[in-house]
C-alpha cells in the first residue's frame, strides 16, 4: 500500500480521476482515484470499518489482502468513542492505525434506519442514540465537522436516505432536502486534502433521481454516490436506481453505489458506469459461517463438512485455503473459537478484493463482455431476481 507515512508522494492532487480504460460495449470502466493517502485504483471494493475496525481484521491483514481504502460511519463513531477522544488521538487514521485513505459514511443511511428513534427537520435528524438513548442532532453541518475531526479522505455529504415503497410526494419532499443539505455540505470547511462526495436519491422514480444527479453535477462534487439502493427493492428495480442515478453524472468524476456487495449485483453496477462500493456482507456472513466462492456462498457451518479436508474454496491462495481445510473451519465455527471467524473473514475478503481485481483485469483487457456473461451464467442462470 502506499501512503504519505511510506515515502509515497502523490503525482496528480487529490480529487484527479484518470479512466484507464473504457469498455467498447457498456458504461464499464477501469480508472484510477488520486486521494491525499494515495490512488485507488477502480472497480474498487471498500472494506467497512464501521467502529475504526473491519470485523475481525488488523490493518495489516487488509494491506496484505490487497484492500486500498476502507470505510468508517460518521454516526457510530459519534456515539463512541467520541470527537473529544478522536481529535486526541489525532483523527481516525491514527486511531485506528491504517495508513490508507478512508471514506467515511455522513451517517444518514444509519438514522434513516432509527425510523422510531429520530424526528426529521429541515436542518437535519434529531435521534436518540440505540445505545443508551441519549439524544443528539446530525444535519450537514454536523456531519460534516464530524467528518473533518475523523480526517477521512473522502467525506459523504449528509442526505435523507428513504425506504422502499415511497410515496411520490414524499420523495420528491426528500429530494428537495438532500440537494439542500448537500449544498450546505459543500460550505463547510474540510480536513486537509479531504474530497466530498454528493450523493443520488431520488427512490425508484427516474425524474427524481434525473433531477437530483443534475443539481448535484452543477455543484461541483469530488465525486458522486447513488444512495437509497439496495433497501428491500426487487433487484431488477435497485439496478434500475443505478441506471437512473448515474446516467446524468458527470463522467470524469467516480461514482459509488452504497451499501452493495452481492457479486452479481457489482458487475452488472459496473457495466452501468460505477466505481466504488462497500458493504459489511463478506465480514458479518463470515460471522454466521458462510463462505463466499467464486460459485457462490455455502455455509461452512453444515454438517456435510464436518470432515470434509478440502479448502474452504479450491483454487483459492488465500491463507485460509492455502493452510485449513473445511473440516477445521467448521470445528472452530461450532465450538465458538474466534479463530473460525477471523479465518473465514480473511478468506471472504480476499474472494471480494480479488473479485474486483480480476473485474478491473478483464475491463483492462477488453474482455468485460464476456467475463460479465461467464459470471451471470454462474451466479443467475436463471436471469435477474425479481419480486412478483
Amino acid at each position: 500500500m502506499a501512503d504519505a507515512s511510506m515515502g509515497w508522494k502523490s503525482e496528480l492532487l487529490p480529487g484527479t480521476f484518470e479512466i484507464i480504460k473504457e469498455d467498447r460495449h457498456t458504461g464499464a470502466r477501469a480508472g484510477r482515484l488520486w486521494t491525499a493517502r494515495g490512488p485507488v485504483e477502480t472497480p474498487v471494493f471498500m472494506p467497512v470499518g464501521t467502529q475504526a475496525t473491519v470485523k475481525a481484521l488488523e490493518p495489516r491483514d487488509l494491506e496484505a489482502l490487497g484492500a486500498s481504502i476502507i470505510l468508517g460511519n460518521t454516526y457510530h463513531l459519534l456515539l463512541r468513542p467520541g470527537m473529544e477522544v478522536m481529535a486526541a488521538c489525532g483523527g481516525l487514521h491514527d486511531f485506528m492505525g491504517w495508513r490508507g485513505p478512508i471514506l467515511t459514511d455522513s451517517g444518514g443511511f444509519q438514522v434513516f434506519s432509527l425510523n422510531k428513534l429520530r424526528k426529521i427537520t429541515e436542518n437535519g435528524v434529531e435521534f436518540r442514540s440505540h445505545i443508551d438513548g441519549a439524544k443528539f442532532f446530525l444535519g450537514p453541518v454536523e456531519a460534516m465537522a464530524v467528518q473533518r475531526t475523523l480526517g477521512s479522505d473522502i467525506a459523504m455529504c449528509f442526505d435523507e436516505c428513504m425506504p422502499y415503497p415511497c410515496d411520490e410526494q414524499y420523495a420528491c419532499n426528500s429530494v428537495s432536502k438532500t440537494l439542500s443539505w448537500a449544498a450546505q455540505c459543500l460550505e463547510q470547511e474540510r480536513a486537509p486534502g479531504q474530497l466530498v462526495f454528493g450523493i443520488v436519491q431520488g427512490g425508484e422514480y427516474l425524474a427524481l433521481r434525473e433531477r437530483c444527479a443534475r443539481e448535484l453535477a452543477a455543484m461541483g462534487f469530488d465525486g458522486y454516490a447513488v444512495g437509497g439502493v439496495s433497501v428491500g427493492e426487487p433487484e431488477d428495480v435497485m439496478l434500475r436506481g443505478v441506471e437512473d442515478g448515474t446516467r446524468c453524472l458527470p463522467p470524469n468524476r467516480p461514482r459509488y453505489v452504497m451499501g452493495l456487495g452481492d457479486m452479481f449485483q457489482m458487475c452488472e453496477s459496473v457495466a452501468r458506469g460505477v466505481d466504488m462500493f462497500d458493504c459489511v456482507i463478506p465480514t458479518r456472513v463470515a460471522r454466521h459461517g458462510t463462505a463466499y466462492t467464486r460459485k457462490g456462498a455455502y455455509p461452512v457451518k453444515g454438517g456435510s463438512y464436518k470432515a470434509d479436508l478440502r479448502p474452504v474454496e479450491e483454487g483459492c491462495d488465500c491463507y485460509c485455503c492455502s493452510n485449513f481445510s473445511r473440516a477445521y473451519v467448521r470445528h472452530l465455527l461450532n465450538v465458538g473459537e474466534i479463530l473460525g471467524v477471523r479465518l473465514l473473514t480473511i478468506h471472504n475478503m480476499h474472494r471480494y478484493l480479488e473479485f474486483m481485481r480480476e473485474m478491473r483485469e478483464a475491463i483492462n483487457a477488453d474482455c468485460f463482455g464476456e467475463w460479465r456473461r461467464e459470471l451471470a451464467a454462474v451466479l443467475r442462470p436463471n436471469g435477474l431476481k425479481t419480486r412478483a
